[in-house]
């Protein structure tokens, strides 16, 4: 019997980024939540926020995993808010959740989370964020990342 679970895909990347980026992440937001999916994130700003932005514009569901015990510090597309007190190492509940990761430029938290999602054997696309070798595949723009993510993610279920 097949899995009949939303697919969940995890969108990690700055917590500060410039308009294009967070309008990028949007995209990916937005896609996966036309096509069934959770979007899971950090629940902060920049990139997370884009990413659950575009899901909450298109119906979808969104899921912060926050790295503070305050529910109030996530972004206002959240829908259900996770405060793990935890600090950086909620990053790794952020790739767990998820059936697939798409990645945006960042910094150690990013390329912390690539690493959890490459040892967890997680499908992981690139847009051009850190490149770690041949285990990632890489993307040119966001639709193409969020309909692979999503390909991959059903297909590991």
């Amino acid at each position: 019997m097949a899995d009949a679970r939303k697919t969940m895909i995890a969108v990690v990347g700055a917590g500060k980024c410039s308009k294009k980026l967070r309008d990028m992440a949007s995209q990916v937001g937005k896609y996966v939540a036309e096509h069934g999916g959770v979007i899971v994130c950090g629940g902060l700003g920049g990139i997370m926020e884009g990413a659950a932005r575009g899901a909450k514009e298109a119906g979808g569901v969104t899921i912060g995993i926050l790295p503070g015990d305050n529910k109030e510090d996530a972004n206002e597309y959240i829908d259900y808010v996770i405060p793990t007190g935890f600090g950086e190492a909620r990053n790794i509940m952020v790739v767990r959740t998820a059936d697939a990761v798409v990645a945006f430029p960042g910094k150690y938290g990013t390329l912390s989370e690539m690493a959890f999602a490459l040892h967890a054997g997680k499908p992981l696309v690139a847009i051009n964020a850190w490149k770690l070798g041949d285990e990632i595949e890489q993307a040119n723009d966001p639709i193409e990342a969020a309909k692979r993510a999503m390909e991959l993610a059903e297909k590991g279920k």
